[in-house]
């Protein structure tokens, strides 16, 4: 493929770039640049001013809402997005869901489900992993009996990221326990606010609750909510799963957090000049500075091939390993460029309005530490990159 821009795409990054300086609220990119915390107000609001232009469902076809793009849309504008200080789209309805209604879904699914993904009237979490069945996913025991006109749902959910905003969950259920792992399994859409639905907080190290655990006890769900025909659910599961693992890439985001790392070694010394002059940083920024190079060209690869109808299988398994192994270590090293300045944990640096003159003049040191705990998350959740690399022995190299 053809990896220098057009003059139209370089035209449709002009009008983004506008459309970023005049559309995206300026508390909001402040937040996103600083590693502070978005509260649910910033994202809704971030998501209605994309609604608004058509923008938020970036991928969909413009018969369900979208825009039309092709990939190299795509590319350009989740990475000019990231440059200038927009949140990361709140993936579950928009991003993973959504696909799923639209490849899999009746049409009165799609009629009912969509529009309230666009209009945010309703907020989705995902329901895959359990105590017992994270990277064995295969292994849920959460189950849905049929009763009539209703699924009774009984097990739990873990690691439910921003359950406590959502109102609505989906959810891999297990419909038939006597058939092989795969094979009873079924996608459900349950109402968080059901009778016999409970979440619990879990509280991370730095006291966020981004996580949370549902229950479900009971839990009567309408048959008209199976997506698709019951006990394929894992098909579904592993379509919506390659777009999950393509997003974590987070390529955009790596080129942001790239560019912040090089401005923060120029600004802090060692020995009388900038830390980017020392042989053993330079060269860490360097290796990871290639390996995002290369990793743009392979994001590039994947997201042609499914704006030509196809859908990513192994090649997203490699965008989640190289993705997740390059932004932590960019977070790595801006963690190592603060020295001591990054020790301190200070709750209110993670909050808009934190008025404290910064650690060592470095504006970056009070989010550091907390950023770089945090992504280390993003090699195990989507499926951790051992699980990755089994898929692609098995799918590339046939072992």
């Amino acid at each position: 493929m053809d990896l220098q821009f057009t003059p139209q795409e370089e035209a449709f990054r002009a009008e983004v770039q506008s459309f970023l300086k005049e559309k995206l609220p300026k508390h909001i990119s402040a937040k996103v640049k600083a590693g502070q915390r978005l509260s649910k107000a910033d994202q809704d609001e971030w998501h209605a001013i994309l609604n608004e232009r058509g923008w938020y469902a970036n991928h969909w076809p413009q018969e369900h809402g979208g825009p039309g793009w092709g990939a190299v849309e795509k590319f350009i504008f989740d990475t000019e997005c990231a440059l200038a200080g927009g949140p990361r789209i709140v993936p579950f309805g928009v991003n993973m869901l959504g696909p799923v209604l639209i490849k899999y879904g009746n049409e009165q699914q799609k009629k009912y489900w969509l529009p309230r993904i666009l209009s945010g009237q309703d907020w989705w979490c995902q329901g895959y992993s359990e105590p017992g069945a994270g990277s064995d996913l295969a292994s849920v025991k959460t189950t849905a009996v049929r009763d009539g006109d209703f699924y009774i749902v009984n097990g739990q959910k873990t690691w439910t990221t921003q359950g406590q905003h959502a109102n609505m969950i989906f959810c891999l259920v297990r419909t038939n326990r006597e058939a092989k792992a795969q094979a009873g399994i079924s996608f459900l859409l349950v109402d968080m606010n059901s009778p016999g639905v409970e979440l619990r907080p879990i509280r991370t190290l730095d006291g966020d609750k981004e996580v949370n655990e549902v229950f479900f006890t009971d839990v009567k769900v309408p048959a008209e909510n199976l997506v698709g025909e019951e006990n394929r659910g894992w098909t579904y599961a592993k379509y919506l799963l390659t777009y999950e693992r393509t997003g974590i890439a987070g390529v955009g985001f790596c080129i942001s957090a790239l560019a912040k790392l090089k401005v923060i070694a120029a600004k802090v010394h060692k020995n009388g000049q900038p830390l980017s002059q020392d042989p053993l940083f330079a060269a860490r920024m360097a290796r990871v500075e290639i390996d995002l190079e290369n990793m743009k060209t392979t994001n590039l690869r994947v997201i042609a091939a499914v704006a030509g109808g196809g859908v990513p299988g192994a090649e997203s398994s490699m965008l989640k390993i190289r993705g997740t192994e390059i932004r932590q270590e960019i977070l790595s090293l801006i963690r190592r460029a603060m020295g001591v300045y990054a020790v301190p944990y200070i709750d209110e640096a993670q909050y808009e309005g934190y008025d404290q003159a910064p650690l060592g003049g470095i504006d970056e040191a009070a989010t550091a530490s907390t950023n770089y705990f945090n992504y280390r998350k993003l090699s195990i959740f989507g499926g951790s990159n051992e699980i990755q690399k089994n898929i692609i022995s098995k799918m590339i190299l046939g072992l």
